[in-house]
């Protein structure tokens, strides 16, 4: 098994992981939000709070998801391919919240980088999963 590919589908996970450890306790702690956005007059609804909280139990449960997948980091490589999609509807709102003059262009920006990278890293994670997988089964075969 190489070695570098499985190296790079554990940072994919684990970062994954950790960044959405994160994101749930911003939806926990409203403050924090404001905080880690920059929002200078940010005061927190009873339904913004209510809505964090309903999204911040999706995010540890994805936290958890990326951690099984790293158990087996090859046969659930499509877990990678599933995160985009949080990903990128999380940057369409990004875009949104920019647009609207909630966000500052600054957040936005920072967001979108790391958003890009995400989805580079995990698209190349598992591109290369698969690769392996291809060859591993192809050398399954011939014995």
């Amino acid at each position: 098994m190489n070695k570098g590919t499985l190296l790079l589908l554990h940072v994919c996970y684990w970062l994954g992981a950790v960044i959405d450890l994160v994101a749930g306790l911003i939806m926990v702690v409203p403050s924090f939000y404001g905080t880690v956005n920059k929002l200078t007059v940010f005061t927190p609804t009873q339904a913004f709070t209510n809505v964090a909280w309903m999204g911040a139990p999706l995010m540890f449960g994805w936290t958890v998801l990326l951690l099984w997948a790293d158990r087996k980091p090859l046969e659930r490589r499509a877990v990678l391919l599933i995160t985009l999609i949080p990903i990128l509807g999380n940057a369409l709102n990004q875009v949104a919240s920019y647009s609207s003059g909630f966000y500052p262009l600054e957040v936005a920006i920072q967001q979108w980088l790391l958003q890009a990278f995400l989805v580079i890293l995990f698209v190349i994670g598992y591109w290369q999963a698969a690769k392996l997988s291809r060859i591993e089964e192809a050398a399954g075969k011939d014995k």
